[in-house]
């Protein structure tokens, strides 16, 4: 009887801690208002006069905030002088300087927030002055992002709907309304071709053409509220939050710091930025399409090991490509192919963690991992051959087989035959 009573006693303190919480949001922003209530959405709908970006999937619309709960204004009234007095509040399309503070009146507010998505962060705003759009905003130019440029006005939908200017796959995009403008680009000194460069990228590729939302966009790189281009220290930071394993070996190099007093970029150095291109062996080395020469020249010690991680790497591929071959011959004669699988795949592995430790300028360390990968793709060779080999014993002994049943049958034949001429004699 008592726990059932704790029970009950929890359960409407719960209930009344929620309902208190959303009184308090509701104090902390006394424009909230629903669009039912509202006679600004009911008169502009029946006049056909909503904003040309209206759409009733806005999240706001959805959460029951409506004009009024921005633009201020007594929704109750449905006299236009009344609804729309600054003397009530209204503040009617705010200036494109006070955009980021006119959403932060809610999105800054933890009060109000806690009510919709208790996990959202409210620093947005606070975020958004420390970008390069922020402080240009900040400094007075009327050209740079805020809010509604990235987000729309009054279609605002979730980042996870495909229809939102901000879903992943429509990112690159909803940047390139702006950074694709080569007019307005000129003004700061900036490209406008990021969006082509980053269309025939390998993330561009896996994001745009194979739909992989896991490839990074404009914003996984530069960020969002706070958006900012990399800076030296921290660009194969950047590169690192998804290639992890390249940004420490890289870091722990004499290199890395190297880097830095030049004023390198890191990973961008050799790899470039919006235009990333898939990674080759050859990028290695000392051939036409290295990056290594762009530095190191013949008689240096970088040239030298550059030579030794491309012969390496070379080495396995070559390997790893012959018995790969062997491997598919087999499974083509339908012989046992399943232990030579797993060691191609060990072969592999050892290929793909030698192209990584490209990134530790070490040719013993990636020469190590080569020669592993050799002796494993070797052996795996070595089985196929057998498994070949066993293929072509067993048809030639069924070959064998075959002519010695064949000569019993014309033997047996040909005594049959004598026997039915003895009988009919």
């Amino acid at each position: 009887m008592r726990t059932r009573f704790f029970h009950v006693l929890i359960y409407f303190i719960t209930i009344s801690f929620l309902f208190g919480v959303n009184v308090s949001a509701q104090k902390e922003n006394k424009t909230i208002q629903s669009p039912k209530e509202d006679h600004c959405y009911s008169c502009h709908k029946e006049n056909d006069n909503l904003p040309k970006d209206f759409s009733e999937n806005d999240i706001h619309h959805h959460a029951n905030i409506s004009c009024s709960s921005c633009h201020g204004g007594d929704p109750t009234s449905g006299d236009q002088e009344i609804a729309m007095s600054p003397s009530k509040g209204f503040v009617g399309a705010p200036k494109h300087k006070d955009i980021p503070k006119f959403c932060g009146k809610c999105h800054s507010n933890i009060n109000i927030m806690r009510v919709f998505q208790p996990r959202i962060a409210t620093d947005q705003v606070e975020q958004y002055y420390t970008s390069i759009h922020g402080k240009k905003l900040l400094a007075g130019d009327g050209n740079v992002a805020e809010c509604a440029s990235c987000h729309s006005a009054h279609a605002i939908l979730p980042a996870k709907d495909p229809r939102s200017t901000v879903y992943a796959l429509n990112v690159p995009g909803t940047c390139n309304k702006c950074h694709g403008n080569s007019e307005l680009m000129k003004k700061y000194n900036l490209p406008s071709n990021q969006l082509e460069e980053y269309s025939k990228s390998v993330h561009g590729v896996a994001l745009l053409k194979m739909k992989d939302l896991g490839a990074p966009a404009c914003n996984d790189c530069h960020g969002n509220h706070g958006a900012m281009p990399p800076g030296v220290t921290s660009i194969s930071h950047v590169c690192g939050t998804c290639h992890v394993s390249n940004m420490e070996y890289f870091n722990s190099t004499g290199m890395a710091k190297a880097f830095e007093e030049q004023d390198f970029h890191g990973c961008e150095q050799c790899h470039g930025n919006h235009a990333v291109l898939k990674p080759t062996d050859e990028m290695i080395g000392v051939g036409k399409d290295s990056k290594c020469v762009d530095c190191h020249s013949s008689g240096d010690e970088g040239y030298a090991v550059a030579e030794k991680i491309y012969s390496s790497l070379t080495n396995l591929k070559n390997q790893f490509s012959l018995a790969d071959a062997k491997y598919l011959e087999v499974k083509k004669k339908g012989m046992n192919d399943v232990e030579i699988g797993f060691l191609l795949q060990d072969a592999k592995q050892a290929l793909i963690q030698s192209r990584t430790l490209i990134h530790t300028f070490d040719s013993t360390k990636v020469g190590a991992k080569t020669k592993d990968g050799i002796e494993i793709s070797n052996k795996a060779a070595l089985l196929a051959q057998k498994e070949i080999d066993e293929y072509y014993t067993r048809r030639n002994g069924f070959a064998v087989a075959t002519l010695v049943f064949l000569l019993v049958v014309i033997v047996l034949y040909f005594k049959i035959k004598d026997k039915e001429k003895k009988a009919n004699k």
